[in-house]
């Protein structure tokens, strides 16, 4: 038999792994200054690109596609070659999608503090950056499948699979979601509106938890577990089963994040039913993992890299025994926009995805650089100061949670809201709030302590040059089945074939939910009262996405006793079909303001913009200042109200052509309304008088435009007028 002599590409592995813990120091300490302005709102003061809204999407973005978006590179570059005996398809490729990657991060991180964000979860970047993201995906996609093609291995191991499920299926989910209609080169609108943008985003959403921080995971488990214990995977048959019924499943499940809000009652428990379902294939695999491990436990209490592995597995196991809890009905009433799912999110990613990808960089330096760890009692260390932050940042969000569920819902005696001012229900939890931001700071120490080990360990190690193997070429064998072999291993052997098997799997649950729901009209019933957005509501509800409010404020008041005293009338699916994109948010840190619109005057809200702490000094939410202080950029409106007309949004050609003498009205009337309030008339005309050259009519200020939105919120229908809603379709 032919052996072939080749060189495995340990560069391209190398600087993923640099790239890992750099964005994971990064994402983590953004993160922690977020969790520092819960404790002091204005620690930030007057700084709009440091805020709170702007850099909560900024922490999400670089925790997971940053580091663990490297770390799935790192691991699957270096695992993909070992597995299939052969170099990466394209050395180029792997530089592109290394360098491409990177250049998407930076732009995140400039565009998301400056305000340039789409609003919707995990994928708030705008369209120039959706189209970079699709090619460079590609780019890995092809690097992966062609060194397939040219492996020396016949069968494809289960960690493969994983790899092929994520390209194929990340491509599907980020392609459909990010449909949008550009207006300038940083402003798009979603293509969906209201329901439907909803239930894509959280299809999408739901599943970018599944197939970009789950199955890559799962698949990098499968390969650094046993080769870190030196040991077989338990079961190969349950890891067929694992992979075919996750993948199968696991798409269904968005809808279940949509519980009790405006989505049709078939979609919901379309989502809740396959959610359940889910519970086996995810404790399948943590029991083939956990189990891989029989006969190597004394190993695990010595090697730093497998305590890490095996508190990941178990924290994967936690996060998907509550992922299906958190889909009943029941439970999901209790735990829906509260820091429950804050704690369930975060056991997920500082367990599962945080602590296998610090057992893996642990386990790949020392082999990269031909040395051993620099210190096992520093690498232990972080293991310990890790899972103490992991449990002081979770415990005390599950406790807030149950919390803020408990005294929302709570009434008096005669049946009032017991706690009407929802501030109560902020103020009860700081204590929980100041435990979180030590969890995380013990957490980020740690990461700090594993960055210092690995610089060391390198410096001590030999210059990394690519690794010479040997193997044997593939032979011909029959396309068909032979004899005695069975389908899966005879797919094993077939790659094109399994990556179709497995698009077709995840296609079939997202066409079921997403068709009927975009296509068929009658789903989403209109309402005579439901007008669009006025021109100056449209820019105020820009301002909106930009400044992040939808990080905080829900505009989803559901068909509960508690919420409907609480904010007003439940929300109707036809109330936002207007909305592109959808704002219905996942977290109450403030109240819900679907229905906020007239329930305060002019004056209220430029107060309670201009600083919060003064209306109540118990307030955590900050002040936005300079939305007062900056003009308004009224130069792109007439293309906006265009291309919403282009996404069915029936603004008339008078409409466009009146906009910016409609601006000027409405903003003209707040501005008188604002003028009723005599400390607002003092400081007004002492700015005046200041004869700055840059001063602003009040009437043309940001402030305006966002009044101008919240007032309109939830304002298009009225109790009396529900029976009359009509059931014509769009």
């Amino acid at each position: 038999m032919e052996m072939q002599q080749f060189y495995y590409d340990n560069k391209i592995v190398k600087k993923f792994l640099y790239a890992t813990m750099l964005w994971g120091v990064v994402g983590m300490l953004v993160g922690l200054i977020l969790a520092f302005m819960f404790l002091f709102p204005n620690m930030t003061d007057g700084i709009s690109w440091l805020s709170f809204g702007r850099l909560r999407p900024l922490h999400t973005n670089a925790v997971i596609f940053a580091f663990v978006g490297n770390a799935i590179f790192a691991g699957v570059y270096y695992s993909t070659q070992r597995l299939l005996k052969a170099r990466m398809f394209s050395d180029f490729l792997s530089k592109i999608n290394f360098w491409g990657w990177q250049l998407i991060i930076v732009g995140a991180a400039i565009t998301l503090p400056l305000g340039y964000t789409t609003s919707k979860e995990y994928a708030e970047l705008e369209w120039p950056f959706d189209i970079a993201i699709a090619l460079i995906w590609v780019a890995f996609g092809t690097n992966l499948i062609g060194t397939m093609l040219k492996r020396r291995q016949r069968h494809l191991y289960v960690a493969i699979w994983f790899y092929i499920a994520t390209f194929v299926t990340v491509a599907v989910l980020h392609i459909f979601n990010s449909l949008e209609l550009p207006v300038s080169a940083l402003k798009s609108y979603s293509v969906y509106a209201g329901v439907q943008d909803a239930l894509v985003q959280w299809w999408y959403g739901h599943n970018a938890v599944a197939f970009f921080l789950t199955t890559p995971f799962l698949g990098l488990m499968y390969y650094f577990v046993p080769k870190a214990a030196n040991r077989p995977v338990y079961s190969y048959r349950l890891s067929i089963v694992h992979f075919w019924s996750l993948i199968f499943i696991y798409i269904w499940a968005g809808p279940h994040h949509l519980l009790y809000t405006a989505l049709p009652e078939w979609a919901q428990n379309l989502g809740v039913a396959f959610s359940v379902m889910l519970l086996m294939p995810s404790w399948g695999g943590m029991i083939n993992g956990l189990l891989t491990l029989r006969g190597a436990w004394d190993k695990v209490r010595v090697d730093p890299v497998l305590k890490f592995m095996v508190v990941a597995i178990t924290g994967y196991g936690m996060a998907t025994f509550e992922g299906p809890m958190l889909s009943l009905k029941n439970v999901n009433a209790i735990a829906h926009f509260t820091d429950w799912i804050i704690a369930h999110v975060h056991v997920g990613a500082l367990a599962w995805n945080g602590f296998l990808t610090f057992g893996m960089i642990y386990y790949l330096v020392p082999k990269l650089f031909n040395t051993k760890l620099h210190s096992l009692k520093l690498a232990n260390f972080h293991f310990w100061i890790g899972t103490l932050g992991i449990i002081l940042y979770a415990l005390p969000m599950y406790v807030a949670g149950f919390t803020q569920a408990s005294m929302w819902k709570q009434f008096n005696p005669e049946g009032s809201i017991k706690y009407g001012n929802f501030l109560e229900t902020v103020t009860e939890i700081m204590p929980m709030y100041w435990m979180r931001a030590i969890g995380g700071t013990l957490y980020l120490v740690g990461m700090l302590v594993l960055v210092y080990n690995i610089i060391v360990t390198i410096r001590q190690g030999s210059v990394v040059k690519d690794e010479l193997a040997e193997a044997a070429a593939l032979q011909r064998v029959s396309k068909r089945r032979v004899a005695g072999e069975g389908w899966h291993t005879w797919l094993e052997r077939k790659p094109i074939k399994l990556t179709i098997f497995a698009t077709v799997a995840i296609l079939i649950g997202g066409i079921i939910q997403i068709v009927p729901t975009i296509m068929v009209k009658s789903n989403i019933p209109t309402i005579s009262s439901v007008e669009p957005y006025s021109p100056l509501e449209l820019e105020g509800r820009d301002i909106y996405i930009r400044e992040g409010c939808v990080g905080c404020h829900s505009q989803m008041v559901r068909p509960f006793r508690s919420e409907v005293e609480r904010y007003g009338e439940y929300s109707k699916a036809g109330e936002y079909v207007y909305d592109h994109p959808f704002l219905w948010g996942s977290k109450r840190t403030g109240p819900d303001l679907h229905r906020i619109g007239q329930r305060y005057n002019d004056n209220w809200h430029f107060n309670h913009m201009y600083d919060p702490q003064a209306m109540n000094k118990k307030s955590i939410m900050p002040r936005y200042q300079w939305l007062i202080e900056d003009e308004l950029d009224k130069s792109q409106t007439e293309a906006k109200m265009r291309a919403m007309v282009t996404l069915g949004v029936p603004y008339t050609e008078e409409d466009i052509t009146n906009a910016q003498a409609a601006m000027l009205a409405q903003g003209t009337q707040i501005e008188k309304n604002l003028y009723s309030d005599p400390d607002f008339v003092e400081a007004y005309e002492a700015s005046k008088k200041k004869g700055d050259a840059d001063f602003v009519e009040m009437k043309n200020r940001e402030i305006v435009a966002l009044i101008a939105y919240l007032q309109r919120l939830g304002t298009d229908i009225k109790v009396d007028d529900i029976q009359q809603t009509t059931a014509k379709t769009n």
